[in-house]
């Protein structure tokens, strides 16, 4: 008779409960809940046979009890497992061979193993286990390779010596048979890759979630939260199984369109005004760029708007040049260097500050670039205005009189655009900007936290229309950058683009319109007050910090935010603000040391301390990234920012409960109190910063 019991009812007084362990279980099985969850597969532990490691298809995943003293191996063991059964399940009635589940199995788990932390691998380097050896030889893995490791089959007791593998399989294991925390951070660029320490990306976060961190880094990039992962990592698990049943083609151009019918749904945008997703906002840029250069045979000049607090790489993409080493489609390119196929173009930069680093009034903002735009239109040339709404640091410009003042100019030639890539914006205002015929570009990683590197193009209706009656073609240089799905399908424009899809962006974007469509979920009465109460807090708590000092104390002089109906774009929802130390600003050094301390567990610089010493330091607090700001006008320093992101509203919203959301609210408010006193901790004790 077997002794088998739920892995979930395990817990005996064994060594591995000892209190050194117990911290280091438990942070295994924080990761070990990216897996996916499988309905009616359940994970049993044998304590009659402590070295089996068993699949019963379709039922049951059993692994010995021994496994549990190793929790990374066990972790390696169960994830091969439930991969493994994903595949099985997905098959349907087509079970005449198992060697597709096998493959996959393996190669995800593969490449599971890389994303581990690096203190985790260590613990598997003296440990001689097939699989694991397996996937330490990181070997390419097919049909052939996998004939070498017969011991697979013994897993799961079925037979596949007859290795029926169709061809239409191919490129689903090339694009599924891969966690989703991988598909997350593919089809971008190297920003996106972790480190093997903290697993952090350059913007201080995750491809998987973070819960451990206080996190109000919207205006920057955010970890995924519990909810969009599980919701992506079920639509990866659909999607395998709809490219088994209908082909991978069919499939993916069928999630490509559901979900610009769905972001359309979410913000009400009309089915007539196109939309095209995009890896990045500055990859947005170059879009605009190179529709511009088929859509005008005239001289082209973009006008840029708070061109110093836009994404680093628009310029170049803006001029046609590219702005990494590498393209979204992972191709090598030189940074700098013109991409094939576009022509010249002018760019002015109107940046929202002077040489002194002190902030310009609306009133200079609007004069700069009404002035550029008459000058440039005197010379024939096809103008491109980038607007602004909102930068970085929450401004926006030039404003709606100016604009609505560039009709009396004669003979213009503009197409407006504006950047509301951080989307703290409504509904509403993106109508009012598609009515006006201006393109507006956005992302869902930043307000709507989803992962970092979801951009999208809203086109009008006047300029779609346009766009598809041309017969020219986009430059050619871009077949490196995006594929034909991505852009709209009846255009012919795009036809010689790449013919591949770019699964990482969709995923993306599945998990922003995940985040987008349960913050609209919560009634607007609340969700304006929750958006109020939290502002205010964070406005007032900044004031009140001697050791911080605000950028935002002189709205008058650059935003619009008069208006009496209230909207994400009248309300200030980003909050920058410079560090003192003994009055003084630190150095930019200064600041993004801070910034990284910030975000991690510096515990072990306060051995000795108090209880509360040590845990403020152990607690992570990820800001939005230092952002040059000269501080006066001589000393260059840098500002973090404490930003407002849907979750404070969505993550609060509990049952339709609304003591509870309020108290929710509070609970995020206090952790903007712990970042707070974690920077004043820092500031006391500046050898950290040396």
């Amino acid at each position: 008779m077997e002794n088998n019991t739920l892995i979930e009812d395990q817990y005996k007084r064994t060594s591995l409960f000892r209190k050194e362990n117990v911290n280091y279980l438990v942070r295994v099985l924080k990761r070990f809940n990216t897996a996916p969850k499988i309905n009616n597969i359940n994970i049993t532990t044998s304590n009659t046979e402590p070295d089996l490691f068993k699949i019963v298809p379709n039922k049951s995943i059993k692994i010995g009890s021994s496994f549990l003293d190793k929790p990374v191996l066990a972790l390696i063991y169960l994830r091969y497992g439930i991969e493994w059964q994903l595949w099985y399940k997905a098959l349907g009635e087509e079970k005449a061979d198992t060697i597709l589940c096998d493959l996959a199995a393996l190669k995800v788990t593969q490449v599971f193993y890389k994303l581990l932390q690096k203190k985790d691998k260590e613990k598997l380097k003296s440990l001689d286990y097939f699989l694991i050896d397996i996937i330490k030889k990181n070997e390419d893995l097919n049909i052939e390779s996998l004939s070498k490791h017969k011991e697979l089959q013994s897993f799961h007791g079925l037979n596949s010596s007859n290795k029926i593998f169709k061809e239409s399989w191919k490129p689903i294991l090339e694009n599924l048979a891969k966690p989703t925390e991988d598909l997350l951070m593919s089809g971008g660029d190297l920003r996106l890759n972790i480190d093997e320490f903290e697993l952090l990306n350059k913007y201080g976060c995750r491809p998987f979630p973070r819960p451990e961190a206080y996190t109000f880094a919207s205006s920057t990039a955010t970890s995924i939260s519990n909810f969009a992962f599980d919701k992506t990592d079920k639509t990866r698990t659909i999607l395998i199984q709809n490219s088994l049943k209908k082909g991978f083609k069919n499939t993916i151009l069928e999630f490509s369109e559901s979900l610009k019918n769905n972001l359309r749904k979410i913000l009400k945008i009309n089915h007539e005004c196109q939309i095209i997703f995009s890896p990045s906002g500055t990859d947005s840029a170059l879009q605009i760029a190179a529709m511009t250069q088929i859509v005008s045979d005239k001289e082209i000049t973009h006008v840029l708007v708070a061109s110093d607090e836009t994404g680093s790489g628009v310029p170049a993409a803006l001029k046609g040049c590219h702005f990494e080493n590498t393209t979204a489609l992972n191709y090598p390119i030189k940074k700098g260097d013109k991409i094939e196929g576009f022509r010249d173009v002018d760019l002015i930069k109107i940046p929202l500050r002077d040489e002194n680093g002190e902030l310009k009034s609306s009133f200079q903002l609007d004069t700069e670039v009404f002035n550029a735009i008459s000058k440039t239109n005197e010379l024939g040339r096809h103008i491109v205005l980038h607007a602004m709404d909102q930068s970085k640091l929450g401004y926006q410009s030039p404003s709606e009189e100016m604009i609505q003042n560039l009709k009396k100019i004669d003979g213009l030639s503009i197409q407006i655009v504006v950047d509301g890539s951080q989307l703290r914006l409504d509904p509403k205002d993106i109508q009012n900007y598609l009515n006006k015929g201006y393109i507006v570009t956005i992302t869902g990683s930043k307000y709507f936290t989803g992962p970092p590197y979801s951009g999208a193009l809203i086109l009008p209706k006047s300029v779609s229309k346009s766009i598809n009656s041309l017969k020219k073609t986009l430059p050619e240089g871009l077949t490196n950058y995006y594929n034909h799905s991505d852009w709209p399908t009846s255009w012919f424009c795009s036809k010689d683009l790449s013919d591949g899809f770019n699964y990482g962006s969709y995923m993306r974007w599945n998990a922003a319109i995940t985040e987008m469509d349960r913050y609209y979920k919560t009634p607007i009465l609340y969700r304006n007050l929750g958006i109020e109460m939290f502002c205010n807090f964070v406005e007032d708590s900044i004031k009140d910090s001697t050791f911080l000092e605000p950028l935002f104390e002189n709205e008058t002089k650059i935003n619009t935010y008069n208006s009496e109906a209230f909207g994400l774009r009248n309300i200030r929802t980003i909050f920058p603000f410079f560090i003192l130390k003994n009055n003084n600003a630190l150095t930019v050094d200064n600041v993004k040391k801070l910034y990284v301390l910030l975000n991690s567990d510096i515990s072990d610089k306060f051995e000795g301390s108090s209880f509360e010493t040590i845990r403020l330091a152990a607690q992570k607090c990820h800001t939005g990234q230092a952002v040059n700001v000269k501080y006066g006008n001589d000393f260059q320093s840098a500002v973090l920012r404490i930003s407002l992101g849907a979750r404070v509203i969505s993550e609060s919203w509990v049952n339709r409960d609304i003591s509870i959301y309020f108290r929710n609210i509070e609970t995020q408010m206090n952790q903007v109190t712990v970042i707070i006193k974690k920077i004043e901790l820092i500031l006391s004790n500046p050898e950290l910063l040396d």
